[in-house]
C-alpha cells in the first residue's frame, strides 16, 4: 500500500466587506456619527433614484423622508451587507409613491419661486431622462446628474460592473434616439 502525501486545501479568504457594513452595524447599535456618514455616503445614490422619477422639489422631500425611514427601520436590517440595496428599494418606493400623487408643476413656476436653479434645458432633459424605462432613467441620473462612476454605482445599489456599464450603455443610445427625435440634437 502505498501512502500519498495530500496537500491540505488552503482556506480562501473571504474579500473584505465594504467599508459601509462597518457603519451600518454602528448605525444598528445606536451611533449618530455612523449613521450620519452613511448618510453623506449615499444621499447622492438616494436623491438620483428619486430624480429619476419625480421633479427636483420632490426629489428633495424624498430624500428627507428616505432617511427618516431608514434611521427608524435600521435596526431591523437583518444583513447589513445588504444595506445599499434595501436602501434603494425604499427610495424607489417612495419616489413612486410620490410621482403618483404628485401633480406635474411646470417649471417655470419652480424656477420662479426659486425651487430649483436648473435651467429650462436642463430640465427638459431631466424630463426625457425620467420617460425613459426605470432601469435606465435610474442609472444615468446617478451616472450624469450625480457624477458617480459606474463602479460606484453598481456598489451603492447592489449590482455587477458589467451590469451597470451595459445598462449605461443602453440608456445612452435610447436618449441619443429619443433626443434626435425631438430635433433637440443641434442643441
Amino acid at each position: 500500500m502505498k501512502v500519498v502525501a495530500t496537500r491540505p486545501e488552503p482556506e480562501l479568504a473571504a474579500p473584505p466587506a465594504p467599508a459601509f457594513v462597518a457603519l451600518v452595524v454602528a448605525a444598528q447599535g445606536g451611533d449618530r456619527a455612523a449613521f450620519a456618514r452613511l448618510y453623506d455616503q449615499f444621499e447622492p445614490t438616494v436623491r438620483g433614484i428619486a430624480l429619476a422619477r419625480v421633479s427636483p422639489a420632490d426629489a428633495r422631500d424624498v430624500l428627507h423622508d428616505v432617511f427618516v425611514t431608514v434611521l427608524t427601520r435600521l435596526p431591523s436590517l437583518r444583513a447589513p451587507m445588504a444595506f445599499p440595496t434595501w436602501l434603494a428599494s425604499i427610495a424607489r418606493n417612495r419616489s413612486i409613491d410620490v410621482a403618483r400623487r404628485s401633480f406635474r408643476v411646470q417649471e417655470a413656476d419652480e424656477i420662479a419661486f426659486g425651487v430649483v436653479s436648473l435651467d429650462e434645458r436642463a430640465l427638459g432633459l431631466l424630463a426625457k431622462i425620467q420617460a425613459l424605462p426605470d432601469g435606465y432613467a435610474e442609472l444615468l441620473v446617478l451616472r450624469f446628474v450625480e457624477g458617480m462612476t459606474g463602479p460606484e454605482i453598481a456598489e451603492r445599489l447592489g449590482l455587477t460592473d458589467g451590469y451597470v456599464r451595459v445598462k449605461l450603455n443602453r440608456g445612452l443610445n435610447l436618449l441619443r434616439r429619443r433626443l434626435g427625435e425631438g430635433g433637440e440634437r443641434g442643441r
